[in-house]
């Protein structure tokens, strides 16, 4: 991929192609304005101001570039992304504004996972001016975010295991001064029980393990960032068919997601105690897999009944959240690709945000809004609990009937996490199944932005 930093770049009076920006409310008065064979040339290509539609017309000796939005006075992060993937390389500014958000879609547009490709097919750069420097660091940060997630989910199973995850965790805990601990082995065993139990069948070349990395002043409010890394999701002794394996090399989405909004935490140098927490482990199948009908203990002490080995995200991720919980965070937020319910009720453009607490909700809504990274809420509804009773343990790990599968699922996760604690759940899809400007197909980042927005308002 080409090299994002210089995607944006100071405006210092460079030569670069004009980029006119108009709404079909402010259509008619940009064509009056324009000289004769530059009406022709906009009237020959059909140009009606229409979302992402572009066209170009002579400027002088050079050329000139006019593209649709919907409101060309309140720009949105993907209202230049089409351009950014389709004009010509070279440098280019906006005629009579500062791009804003709209720089982030601009670096997003040039994304491509060429990791396997001999021959990769960027044909970039394009460059944006723009005289706001500020904007520029954080549309970079963000960029590079996003790109994290989607380098980590693009990537197959082989090359991404639990050992993977681990190396992107420490290389970030070594970037930013963090603290690494790695638990995997007998100890993994005896301090995360469950996380051992999913990933034990994978064998040693894909150890499960639990990866924590701390970084901050421990004075500052402490906040836990939890991300369900399951590499391979094969479901177990209740084995997926082949269709539903297709995408489960994204069933590590939730651990990308946190590793990236740990990056842009430690990056932006917020006023926090950063706790991540990654458990990672392969769901595979062999002569030692867990079973339906087990009964696994957990670090918190309740008993799992085993219903559905396909349900083993929210295992690992019980044990992680316990562990989050022990050191009175102010706030914990986990990412997880965690339920197809979520996905039936929701689409794959919304992650399905679940939180104890109206206010929390409410920031981060706003802050994905505010941003292009729109969340929606769904229910803890206490109702649904007794759907999690079992028979022999104090909680079994799948309901038996169809219904409300998304917020069983949270409700679940919420016995693991200490009463008084506010707490955020993401239940992300982590992959784009068609392209959209500035989103192409394949792994993507869900409720990363909207987090991280909050974050910066909350703890900046």
């Amino acid at each position: 991929m080409t090299d994002k930093n210089a995607l944006i770049q100071p405006d210092k009076g460079q030569n670069a192609v004009p980029i006119h920006i108009v709404d079909k409310d402010s259509l008619e008065k940009f064509v009056k304005a324009r000289s004769a064979p530059q009406r022709a040339a906009l009237e020959a290509q059909k140009f009606k101001a229409e979302g992402y539609s572009k066209a170009i017309f002579p400027d002088g000796d050079n050329w000139a570039v006019v593209t649709g939005v919907a409101n060309a006075g309140n720009l949105s992060s993907w209202c230049l992304a089409k351009l950014a993937e389709t004009l010509p390389a070279g440098t280019y500014r906006l005629a009579s504004a500062e791009p804003g958000p709209a720089m982030f879609g601009w670096i997003s547009g040039q994304y491509a996972y060429d990791r396997y490709r001999t021959e990769p097919a960027d044909e970039g750069p394009r460059i944006l001016l723009t005289a706001d420097a500020r904007a520029i660091t954080a549309a970079l940060a963000e960029a590079e975010a996003v790109s994290l997630v989607r380098d980590l989910v693009n990537t197959p199973a082989e090359d991404m295991g639990p050992g993977q995850l681990e190396a992107e965790a420490e290389a970030l805990s070594r970037a930013f001064g963090g603290e690494l601990r790695v638990t995997k082995g007998d100890m993994l065993e005896q301090e995360f029980p469950m996380v051992h139990m999913v990933g034990r069948a994978a064998g040693r070349s894909h150890a499960p393990r639990m990866i924590e990395v701390e970084w901050g002043n421990p004075k500052h409010p402490r906040v836990a960032i939890v991300g369900k890394g399951v590499s391979f999701d094969t479901g177990g002794l209740d084995l997926k068919p082949s269709k539903g394996m297709a995408l489960m090399k994204k069933d590590m989405g939730g651990a990308a997601h946190a590793l990236a909004l740990a990056r842009l935490v430690m990056q932006g140098g917020l006023n926090v105690r950063l706790h991540l927490l990654v458990p990672a482990a392969e769901n595979s199948v062999s002569a030692n897999s867990y079973r339906p009908g087990d009964v696994l203990r957990s670090r918190k002490g309740l008993s799992v009944e085993i219903t559905n080995t396909d349900a083993e995200g929210r295992l690992i991720l019980g044990d992680a959240l316990a562990r989050a919980g022990e050191d009175d965070p102010d706030l914990v937020i986990d990412f997880a690709t965690l339920t197809g319910a979520a996905r039936s009720a929701l689409g794959p453009d919304l992650p399905a945000l679940f939180t104890r607490t109206d206010q929390t909700a409410e920031d981060l809504l706003a802050a994905g809004l505010a941003c292009d990274d729109p969340c929606w809420r769904l229910p803890l509804h206490d109702g649904y609990r007794e759907y999690l009773k079992s028979d022999i343990a104090d909680i079994m790990n799948s309901h038996a009937n169809p219904f409300a599968g998304a917020s069983v699922a949270a409700l679940f996760l919420d016995r693991f996490v200490p009463d008084d604690t506010d707490w955020a759940h993401f239940d992300t899809y982590a992959w784009r199944p068609s392209s959209k400007p500035g989103r192409p197909k394949g792994g993507a980042a869900l409720g990363l932005r909207a987090a991280w927005h909050m974050l910066q308002k909350r703890y900046g």
